[in-house]
């Protein structure tokens, strides 16, 4: 069973993907960076609800 987190967690993460990739195409080194913590937040928030869920198991 997915929870919340794991949903918002993967959401993050591919809008992370798409901000960085945008920064690429521009040149926006600020925007590629954001995009790589927002990818990493996405990380840890999925690994969060993965988390939670073999707890409650």
């Amino acid at each position: 069973m997915t929870n919340k987190d794991t949903i918002k967690g993967a959401v993050k993460e591919m809008g992370g993907e798409l901000k960085e990739g945008v920064g690429k195409l521009t040149g926006d080194k600020k925007m590629q960076a954001e995009g790589k913590f927002d990818q990493a937040a996405g990380k840890a928030q999925g690994a969060f609800g993965k988390a939670k869920d073999a707890f409650k198991k």
